[in-house]
């Protein structure tokens, strides 16, 4: 008997979800949460303006190829991607371009001195798009209150789950 709940707690500990770096949100399917990101083609084209392609890479929602008229500023293409995720560092946004002589530029930019600033203080200058652009939004993994206390939740009560079985097993 005192084996099988050896077994359970086993069963148990290898199922919890420990280490699961992943979020779940309420409201969406099961499906797109196993996921990875993968990249995707968006035809937001106006078939009578002038249209370019663009890609958008990193930390926004839906990254991939935009076919998008060439009056879009990147505003309209962060938003047409989805907006950034929590992860997005928006100080730090990079255009790669590809000049006509073949010379590969990287045109940086704050976004956050437009989303933050009460007043413009300086003129601030976002790049137009051209074709062939492709907008890198950096990002890197951050951890809020509510991860932090679902790791500390899984490991106590995994390691309480452990001394109630030790202490189960050494009074019989």
């Amino acid at each position: 008997m005192k084996y099988l709940w050896l077994l359970f707690l086993v069963f148990l500990f290898m199922n919890n979800n420990l280490f699961s770096q992943e979020d779940v949100q309420i409201g969406k399917s099961l499906k797109s949460q196993l996921q990875t990101y993968r990249g995707a083609y968006f035809d937001y084209s106006d078939p009578d303006a002038i249209n370019i392609k663009v890609l958008v890479w990193g930390n926004v929602e839906f990254p991939g190829e935009y076919f998008i008229p060439a009056s879009n500023s990147v505003n309209d293409l962060i938003a047409l991607a989805g907006g950034p995720t929590t992860n997005a560092e928006l100080e730090d946004l990079r255009i790669f371009r590809v000049g006509p002589d073949s010379v590969q530029h990287m045109i940086k930019f704050d976004y956050n001195d437009l989303l933050w600033s009460d007043h413009l203080t300086r003129q601030i200058k976002i790049p137009t798009l051209q074709a062939g652009d492709i907008l890198l939004v950096p990002g890197k993994p951050r951890f809020f209150f509510r991860d932090y206390f679902s790791i500390i939740l899984s490991v106590v009560s995994a390691l309480t789950s452990i001394a109630i079985l030790m202490v189960t097993i050494y009074k019989k």
